[in-house]
């Protein structure tokens, strides 16, 4: 098969993907090519099952000679893939028992508000201040960069302010408005994370999204930054508010704990953790944990007893804070989503069906 036609395959596949409604679409050998729709896997058995030989070729169809060199070395490799300016999507390309496979994620080419998205608007104030540290959380492939796209939209909308996205890769490409964006990609425009947050006190920046705190030279660098003036937007694979600052402060050797606690109190806005849950009627929809950082939060991570936010979050509902099994037990209550898909996501399952009955 030439590469022309090899590469019609690939877009045809992506073009599948966009219009059946898919997140995702998957690429491994001796599987048929898989979307994944409203969080099920679907193969596409009218195509052929992939062969080693055609699945690299779809693989390295997207690649061009540079990047080929650089996954060939480090036998993975990030990247984006756009169709013909319309599709977008953010691309995982690795190898499993020595076959090259691929995740392509769609990319909506609209950045869409947090009222589309399902997602209270009160989420807004965390774009207000000129400054501190913002977190959304949540597992893989359940709408954080979306919900983070919103923000910065919001802000280009709103302010008139310089913004650096820092993202491996980029994702959501926006329009500038009344703001200056600056997006820069891992590999292409910046070394790493660090370095481009380094960068960053240098390049008159206001706001900074930092697309992943891989380790704890980012995570120090980006409290760093939303200590000496900027507003500083993050995300990390973490299923609460609790489990975050204790995941960032873990990360640090024991004698440098104190000194990240004082500065993650100190400037820390608030988390924002979210779960994708399957709808009754087709689709999904967030469930959220809200925290604000008031003084009772910022004290409790400053003494290090981060094990009672959670009830703080609870007591908060006045201050806008939601827990996530109140927004699951609200979503079973409106016939949203089913009772055994909310026992999924929850952490605690008998908390869950207590506030259902009181609801």
């Amino acid at each position: 098969m030439t590469s022309i036609s090899i590469k019609q395959e690939l877009d045809d596949l992506l073009i599948s993907t966009a219009q059946e409604g898919a997140s995702d679409l998957h690429i491994a050998v001796g599987r048929y090519p898989t979307l994944r729709i409203d969080g099920r896997l679907v193969p596409l058995s009218n195509k052929e099952l992939l062969t080693p030989q055609r699945a690299e070729d779809l693989v390295f169809a997207l690649l061009t000679e540079s990047q080929r060199e650089i996954f060939l070395k480090r036998k993975e490799f990030d990247t984006s893939y756009e169709y013909e300016g319309k599709i977008r999507f953010r691309v995982n390309v690795f190898y499993q028992r020595g076959y090259v496979s691929a995740a392509f994620r769609l990319i909506s080419s609209k950045i869409r508000t947090l009222e589309e998205l399902d997602i209270p608007s009160l989420v807004y104030d965390f774009t207000r201040p000129s400054q501190g540290f913002v977190l959304v959380v949540g597992p893989s492939g359940h709408g954080k960069s979306t919900t983070l796209a919103a923000l910065i939209n919001r802000i280009n909308h709103q302010k008139y302010a310089h913004i650096v996205t820092i993202e491996d890769p980029i994702e959501y490409v926006y329009t500038q408005d009344r703001c200056i964006i600056n997006q820069r990609e891992i590999n292409t425009d910046t070394e790493s994370f660090g370095t481009a947050l380094r960068s960053i006190f240098r390049e008159d920046a206001d706001v900074i999204l930092v697309g992943e705190m891989r380790d704890p030279e980012t995570i120090s660098t980006a409290i760093t930054a939303a200590e000496t003036g900027h507003l500083v937007f993050a995300t990390l694979h973490t299923n609460s508010a609790s489990q975050t600052v204790d995941r960032m402060i873990d990360s640090f050797p024991a004698g440098q704990q104190d000194q990240i606690r004082a500065q993650l109190a100190g400037n820390l806005l608030g988390i924002l953790s979210q779960r994708l849950i399957p709808k009754t009627d087709g689709g999904r929809i967030p469930a959220i944990e809200i925290m604000f950082a008031n003084s009772a939060v910022k004290n409790l991570i400053r003494e290090n007893k981060n094990h009672q936010l959670d009830l703080v979050i609870n007591t908060s509902a006045d201050e806008g804070m939601i827990s996530l099994n109140s927004s699951l037990a609200e979503l079973v209550k409106k016939g949203v989503i089913s009772l055994e898909n909310a026992e999924i996501y929850s952490t605690d399952v008998n908390d869950l069906k207590m506030m259902i009955q009181r609801k």
